[in-house]
C-alpha cells in the first residue's frame, strides 16, 4: 500500500501545457521502484480512462488520445511520478488521478490495468 498525492492541476489555454507532480509516500513494504505508476482521469460524465502508464523496467504505455502530447517520467530520489502535459485541448479537460500497482501483482503494466492505490485527484480545465 502507498499513498499518493497530486499537484500541479490548473486551468490553461487550448495549446497550452501543464506538468502534474505526485508524491508517493508511507510504503507498507516495497519502496517506489517497485510499482507500476500511473495517471488516470475522468472527464465529466465519462468514465474513468487510463492515460499514461509507467513500469519498474521503464517501459511506457500511453492512450491513443493523448500520444504525442503528454509523457510520463519519475523521479526515484524524490518518489514522484509527473505527467508533462502538452498541446493541451478543451477534451482533456478531467480530473486527474495519479495511481499504482506493484509491478510484480500484475501480468502488464499499462493503461488497462487495475491499480490498488489511488490519488484525491487534480482538475485540470483547458478552454478553447
Amino acid at each position: 500500500q502507498v499513498q499518493l498525492v497530486e499537484s500541479g492541476g490548473g486551468s490553461v489555454q487550448a495549446g497550452g501545457s501543464l506538468r502534474l507532480s505526485c508524491v508517493a509516500s508511507r510504503f507498507s513494504t516495497y519502496g517506489f521502484e517497485h510499482w507500476c505508476l500511473g495517471w488516470f482521469r475522468q472527464a465529466p460524465g465519462k468514465e474513468r480512462e487510463g492515460v499514461a502508464t509507467l513500469d519498474t523496467d521503464g517501459s511506457l504505455s500511453y492512450a491513443d488520445s493523448v500520444k504525442g502530447r503528454f509523457a510520463i517520467s519519475k523521479d526515484n530520489a524524490k518518489d514522484t511520478v509527473y505527467l508533462q502535459m502538452n498541446s493541451l485541448k478543451p477534451e482533456d479537460t478531467a480530473v486527474y488521478y495519479c495511481a499504482a500497482v506493484l509491478s510484480r501483482a500484475v501480468a502488464r503494466c499499462d493503461v488497462d490495468v487495475g491499480m490498488h492505490d489511488w490519488g484525491k485527484g487534480a482538475l485540470v480545465i483547458v478552454s478553447s
